[in-house]
């Protein structure tokens, strides 16, 4: 049970995948991590195809593919691609997800 508790701390302490991968890259580069997200779900309209289309959007980014629109590209570069293990990225993913996710929280 101690050990548990204690790695519950270290992964509270630390942060999940979004934290430590995501939020430092879109902080630097003053991209909305919210508006990113609601661009997304405008194009892929559900948590699968949203998660799946930001995935394949993150191994292979193009204009193309991307959610932002052409005025973003004005202003910012396309990314690398991203290197991540698969399951840090799908936990990423999830994590970004549950945090800005609409369903459940309009009244």
């Amino acid at each position: 049970m101690r050990k548990m508790v204690l790695l519950f701390l270290i992964g509270a302490l630390w942060g999940g995948s979004f934290d430590r991968n995501c939020i430092p890259c879109h902080r630097k580069e003053g991209v909305s991590l919210r508006l990113t997200f609601m661009n997304a779900l405008l194009i892929y309209s559900g948590e699968h195809n949203m998660k799946a289309g930001l995935k394949y959007f993150l191994r292979h980014p193009s204009r193309e593919t991307s959610v932002m629109g052409e005025e973003y590209f004005r202003t910012h570069r396309l990314k690398a691609p991203l290197t991540l293990p698969e399951r840090e990225l799908d936990e990423a993913l999830d994590e970004y997800w549950e945090r800005y996710k609409v369903i459940g929280r309009l009244r």
